[in-house]
């Protein structure tokens, strides 16, 4: 325990991650990533993580193949995948794709149903290329190009279910963190999510707080290490209300802290936007108040806000597509806060291991 990094984890070893604060990202150099760890300390932290990371984190392999979901036909799959798995194992099929361009989905159908052939494949699809199953999602599983049916909102919280199930039947002694929100969480490239562990994607596009609420026991049966939570922003552009959204968010998190006391919590702070409808000043008191819940209901709390606004206190044009949806350098973003916490994380269960 001489490193002081890992003494200073251990204050927090006796309760709930305290998130260290995150460092800032000026505005003139959102593509320079090395400035998020320019401190002295976070680079030091850096190569500590690396050390805990090659010394106790080993993923073993996935058992989802012998998953067998009860609800296949309910969600839509066997008419969809049915003309290509009569010729081959839909596990082999993604290995001949030479015919396609590589992409990755576009639309939510589109992802929607690259999803439903990995958990027909007994894969989990964040550990998948991002041009998995194009057979499946460009055409409709057939020779012939068709339009795929969207997806209704039961059918996205169903798939959802489905694959908090499969999770929870083949995740092994492998380390699990969940991701919790709305299409901001919903369309984190799978690619840039942390690795040396599982992740499991519980989002959909739309969503509000009270939603996201109602949806929780659909992965209550998994055994995450860390579950991320953002909810907030579909609700100021609906007209919600302050305290409706913060009475959610505390609902949240006593759900989340009831149904895995074993899991660290960490509440997201609702990202600004650049919509005149959705003063900032207003998403700022806000987070000011989820922090205090979090706090309050010993869950851990990222501001991520700081690493999106820019000096007019909106979210930096460069980070966003349409003012509110991230482009890919926001989510680049995204996942270098990410990979903080992780860090931090990872060096507090290092110390509690030494302890």
């Amino acid at each position: 325990m001489s490193d002081p990094f890992l003494l200073a984890a251990g204050f927090f070893a006796a309760g709930p991650l305290s998130v260290p604060p995150t460092p800032g990202l000026p505005p003139q150099q959102a593509d320079n990533f090395s400035s998020l760890l320019a401190a002295g300390a976070a680079r030091n932290l850096q190569s500590v993580v690396t050390r805990v990371i090659k010394s106790i984190e080993v993923i073993t392999s996935p058992e989802f193949s012998n998953y067998s979901s009860k609800r296949t036909k309910q969600l839509g799959l066997t008419s969809v995948l049915a003309n290509t798995t009569k010729q081959q194992p839909l596990n082999q099929r993604t290995l001949t794709r030479s015919k396609y361009t590589k992409t990755s989905p576009a639309s939510g159908s589109q992802l929607y149903y690259q999803r439903l052939a990995a958990l027909k494949a007994g894969k989990i699809y964040t550990r998948l290329p991002a041009d998995s199953f194009q057979s499946f999602w460009l055409r409709g599983g057939s020779s012939q190009t068709q339009t795929l049916a969207k997806p209704t909102y039961r059918q996205w919280q169903r798939l959802l279910e489905e694959e908090a199930q499969a999770v929870s039947f083949g995740q092994g002694s492998n380390r699990l963190a969940i991701l919790v929100g709305d299409s901001l969480s919903l369309w984190f490239p799978s690619e840039k999510l942390p690795g040396n562990q599982f992740w499991l994607n519980q989002a959909i596009s739309g969503e509000n707080s009270g939603q996201v609420l109602n949806r929780l026991s659909a992965f209550s049966q998994t055994r995450p290490d860390t579950i991320y939570v953002m909810a907030g922003t579909n609700d100021l552009r609906q007209g919600k209300s302050d305290r409706l959204i913060l009475d959610n968010m505390r609902q949240i998190v006593q759900r989340l802290r009831q149904n895995h006391p074993q899991s660290q919590v960490i509440v997201q702070s609702i990202l600004p936007t650049r919509l005149k409808a959705i003063p900032n000043q207003r998403i700022r008191n806000l987070n000011q108040q989820i922090a205090l819940i979090a706090q309050q209901e010993g869950a851990g709390y990222l501001n991520l806000n700081s690493w999106f606004v820019d000096k007019q206190d909106q979210m930096q044009r460069n980070l966003t597509t349409d003012g509110v949806h991230l482009n890919r350098l926001g989510y680049e973003v995204w996942q270098e806060a990410l990979q903080y916490v992780e860090s931090w994380i990872a060096v507090n269960r290092r110390s509690r291991i030494g302890s």
